[in-house]
């Protein structure tokens, strides 16, 4: 599943396609959607960003567009009058001056008013966004040494929505190793020293994912793996699916385990478990 630098990455271009436009059309598939679509003829897409694996559509009028792409839902952008050549299943059409977006195959999608998206069953339950919401290196230490965080070992804590949003399985690996930590530690046993690199390392490396089009390895580790004719599988990532091959850091083994019921990658070197 796209993790949050690439929803982002989706929203940036939703973003451009219709933001400062107003629309031409409007159409839905679902029913409870589909007699709504007329009032929003005219109205202008104030802005296009995301929320953890979401998409927020904004509005002049202060309604918001909610969609979820899930596994394979995906947006495509066009001109009206071109029909993109896809055999998925049409679930949004939004038209703006000639420009169109049209969501495929996603199925979770509402429209809502802004000020009640505390209330949406999905949103309601998500932490910040470390690319939306301004996240700073401060506020995200002081948030892993809330109760409810930090007696958690850090490879289930960071899969968990309500911490940061957006995080999945190759960021997490990614994030704990250049974090230096092994995924049993828990964030009350860090010194303020290992708390603040780890609060870094979320920031950064996410960062870079949306930067850099999920690329979340060192630039010269990555130019190495390329030189030596590495996929872009392989080079994008300093230990996520590198199993087996050398640390790019030590030399050790990178090691594949399971970690609430999801792969995670590590240096054992690196990233030493907890005494």
């Amino acid at each position: 599943m796209p993790e949050g630098p690439e929803i982002r990455r989706a929203a940036d271009r939703v973003h451009r396609q219709l933001a400062g436009r107003r629309l031409e059309d409007a159409w839905f598939a679902f029913p409870e959607l589909a007699g709504q679509a007329a009032s929003l003829i005219g109205r202008e897409v104030s802005a296009v960003d995301s929320w953890g694996k979401a998409l927020l559509t904004r509005f002049d009028d202060g309604r918001v567009l909610y969609s979820h792409n899930q596994l394979y839902g995906v947006w495509k952008l066009h001109d009206a009058e071109r029909e993109p050549d896809t055999g998925r299943s049409l679930r949004v059409r939004l038209v703006a001056e000639g420009r169109a977006a049209s969501l495929y195959s996603a199925s979770d999608v509402s429209l809502w008013e802004a000020g009640r998206l505390d209330e949406h069953p999905f949103l309601s339950r998500l932490g910040p966004d470390l690319l939306t919401h301004g996240v700073t290196v401060e506020q995200a230490a002081a948030r892993l040494l809330e109760p409810r965080f930090r007696r958690r070992g850090l490879g289930g804590l960071l899969l968990d929505q309500s911490l940061f949003a957006g995080i999945g399985n190759y960021l997490r690996s990614e994030i704990l190793f250049f974090a230096g930590l092994h995924h049993r530690i828990r964030p009350q046993s860090l010194e303020e020293e290992g708390l603040t690199h780890l609060a870094e390392s979320l920031l950064a490396v996410t960062r870079q994912a949306y930067e850099e089009a999920g690329v979340t390895n060192r630039p010269d580790w990555a130019a190495a793996d390329r030189a030596r004719g590495a996929s872009r599988r392989r080079w994008r990532f300093a230990v996520f699916e590198r199993d087996g091959l050398p640390c790019h850091a030590c030399g050790t083994t990178i090691v594949r385990t399971a970690v609430a019921s999801r792969r995670l990658y590590f240096c054992p070197a690196c990233q030493p478990g907890p005494v």
